[in-house]
């Protein structure tokens, strides 16, 4: 029985490597893909392609999408809170900012996850090692968006502090996910995820107007490797997580795709990293990593 359970939890664990590689390369992608897709446009495109996906993997697998109201309401809520805020204002962010520090400051979830379980729904324990970390990341944060951003006001603050907004609401998200217990995972990801382009899509329509783009194929390639991998597949293994290893374990991806994103960024976009953002990236992870490895110990996976 102890073996069992020490190889579910192994795979588990495996499955938070897996989806923080493919999180941690959705900034590169976003970042070829915005340089000829507008920001809406692209995450709309991004939501309906994962989603349908989605609906044909779970076709395929034999399991059917809820159909009471109820339910599609709080997948539209996971939605804005998932996708159609925190992935619109990443998108028209890495606009201004390098795709690695998007990735720095996105990677602060299990921070604000922590205050706002803390504060809000008080499931989780507050202890010496967790308030070091929470200051050691905002400390991180600030290192960052108040020296680096102030060199380029116009732009660059904005476009740090939409990041560090659409970083509250993954922790929210994360926080809400936990009520999709006892449904399929891959239901909640893609029905909040088709729930997202319902809204997307007419927003796009309006403001950017697609028919009139001529995107680069670089710009396509990357949004079809969004959708598919950083998306879709990830998607499926988030909301898994978040009933096995809970909201802030899960959120613990965030320090393992810090490297791996800003590796991906430096070698395929050629970008670079200034000294105090390298302090903060060191912060950040510290204290992501102090508040999120205690989380894994009490919990007990359940065989799947």
């Amino acid at each position: 029985m102890d073996n069992r359970q020490d190889t579910n939890i192994a795979v588990e664990l495996a499955l938070l490597v897996a989806l923080a590689t493919l999180w941690g390369g959705s900034y590169t992608f976003i970042k070829l893909g915005v340089a000829t897709i507008p920001p809406i446009t692209l995450i709309a495109a991004r939501t309906a392609i994962a989603g349908l996906l989605l609906l044909l993997v779970m076709w395929a697998r034999g399991v059917r999408m809820p159909r009471d109201g109820a339910t599609w309401q709080r997948f539209a809520f996971q939605a804005v809170l998932n996708s159609v805020i925190p992935w619109t204002l990443i998108a028209w962010g890495e606009r201004h900012v390098d795709a690695a520090l998007a990735t720095i400051l996105n990677s602060a979830a299990p921070i604000f996850t922590f205050l706002l379980t803390a504060m809000v729904t008080r499931h989780g324990a507050t202890t010496p090692r967790k308030l070091f970390g929470v200051v050691a990341g905002m400390a991180g944060i600030c290192l960052i968006v108040g020296v680096d951003a102030f060199r380029d006001i116009g732009s660059g603050l904005v476009a740090e502090a939409a990041i560090v907004a659409a970083t509250v609401c993954y922790a929210c998200a994360a926080i809400f996910g936990r009520s999709f217990k006892g449904l399929d995972p891959m239901a909640p990801a893609a029905g909040s995820l088709l729930a997202g382009s319902a809204v997307l899509i007419p927003a796009s329509l309006v403001v950017e107007q697609p028919w009139t783009l001529s995107p680069s194929l670089s710009s396509v390639m990357a949004l079809l490797a969004l959708a598919v991998l950083s998306t879709a597949a990830a998607f499926a293994i988030y909301f898994r997580l978040i009933q096995t290893l809970g909201s802030v374990g899960t959120t613990a991806q965030a320090y393992l795709r810090v490297p791996i994103g800003v590796a991906i960024s430096v070698a395929f976009l050629g970008e670079t990293l200034s000294r105090t953002a390298w302090i903060g990236l060191a912060c950040v992870v510290l204290g992501v990593t102090a508040m999120t490895i205690p989380a894994w110990r009490p919990v007990s996976v359940r065989p799947s």
